[in-house]
């Protein structure tokens, strides 16, 4: 089969034997320089994706999309409202809510929290709390039985379990002949739910049912506001604005980019600033390969003149040595994808073992929000180390070749 000159010296020089085994072993060091770079890096990446999934597993769990509240405190005809947001084509479900910032009693502890009134049916349309649940049931939650959902955390605070009653005070007072008091009511706890540590939901939120709020806070029929989800998490400031514009002046329009957008814009610049970091390994590979393909001219001197006398061009010259130097960037750039995919797949797993081995434990999950190394491969990051690595490997033949297809074959040839 006719193949170009250039293609095929190139791939005759890559398979021979050399002479010199020095350049040999430097040829070696440069692909396993490679495979390192691109293994690490496609591994790193992908446990950082995992940290990124779980993180926002926790979040968006928890935290609904977008948020629609009233400058005056509260929302009436929330019914209407809720009817008119459906049909909005990129509104997926919504929920209405009560929300106060009461104190929590039990066996003389206190305990501040977040406590939210929700319709129980409607709640697992907008947060995925029914999925939490660790004991008991949200469904528990009835309209004047006045039961309480609390997080893992603030319950063990409390030192409360499932049956226990524990008094909610809430900033509003009642007027009675004994003066002003703060008013306040007994609740039955009903469920306990965990959300996962990291950002506070089990040691601050409980949760009952919204006309158990809408009694305690005496808002009548009216709620805080209405919890929205969308079918694209990320586009909420793009359907916030479109809502703003709808709705009337007093709406108030927030969504989980105003509380958690700069958090997660930390993580994807810490992810990019990896990418480059972990490059370099990458980039001292290419040097590497630079060095071999200029020890791989001088040692091939005396070929480059005869090729020339024989009517090889300097273009000629210069391709069979971006060949040679090509080939190896693939070797290693191929045999580190496979590396680095096998790692990331199976990351997880080598770190329990060796925690399981050495008795020793890398993460905890009141640091990390995880005890274990979650990983998630993604074939955009592997198909975007690929081709960096190659491009790096092809950038660095260009000296070398460019310095053999400059080789004069009379200065080459004088002493031989």
């Amino acid at each position: 089969m006719f193949r170009p000159a250039a293609i095929f010296i190139g791939l005759r020089y890559t398979r021979a034997k050399r002479r010199n085994h020095f350049i040999s072993f430097i040829s070696f060091m440069s692909i396993a320089g490679i495979v390192l770079g691109v293994a690490v890096l496609i591994t790193v990446l992908s446990v950082m994706n995992g940290f990124d999934r779980e993180i926002k597993k926790r979040v968006f769990g928890m935290v609904p999309a977008i948020t629609i509240s009233s400058v005056t405190g509260y929302l009436a005809n929330w019914q209407e409202l809720q009817t008119t947001l459906e049909a909005v084509p990129e509104i997926t479900g919504s929920a209405p809510f009560v929300t106060a910032q009461v104190l929590l009693a039990y066996s003389g502890g206190v305990q501040p929290a977040v406590l939210n009134g929700i319709l129980p049916n409607e709640e697992q349309r907008v947060s995925e709390l029914p999925d939490k649940i660790v004991l008991g049931s949200l469904s528990a939650l009835r309209p004047g039985q006045f039961g309480v959902v609390l997080g893992e955390e603030l319950a063990s605070r409390l030192n409360v379990t499932l049956g226990d009653k524990v008094t909610v005070v809430t900033p509003q007072v009642a007027l009675t002949p004994a003066g002003v008091i703060p008013r306040f009511k007994r609740f039955t706890v009903v469920g306990l739910f965990r959300a996962g540590s990291g950002f506070g939901f089990d040691s601050s939120m409980g949760f009952i049912h919204l006309s158990d709020a809408q009694k305690l806070l005496g808002l009548g029929s009216n709620v805080t506001g209405l919890q929205l989800s969308i079918r694209d998490i990320y586009v909420a400031p793009r359907v916030s604005e479109q809502l703003m514009q709808q709705l009337t002046p007093s709406a108030s329009i927030s969504n989980w980019t105003n509380q958690f957008g700069a958090f997660f814009h930390a993580v994807s610049l810490e992810k990019t600033m990896m990418f480059f970091i972990l490059l370099l390994i990458i980039a001292v590979a290419a040097f590497n390969l630079v060095s071999t393909l200029v020890m791989v001219v001088n040692d091939k001197e005396r070929d480059i003149a005869i090729l020339r006398t024989f009517g090889a061009t300097p273009r000629t010259i210069m391709a069979i040595f971006m060949v040679q130097g090509g080939i190896i960037g693939l070797l290693g750039t191929l045999l580190g994808v496979l590396v680095g995919i096998e790692l990331a797949w199976h990351v997880t797993e080598i770190v329990h073992w060796i925690e399981g081995v050495f008795h020793v434990q890398f993460l905890s999950s009141g640091v990390y929000f995880v005890d274990y190394l979650p990983s998630e491969l993604q074939w955009g990051d592997v198909w975007r180390i690929s081709v960096t690595a190659l491009g790096l490997s092809l950038l660095a033949t260009i000296y070398p070749a460019w310095r053999a297809a400059n080789t004069e074959p009379v200065e080459a040839l004088r002493y031989e």
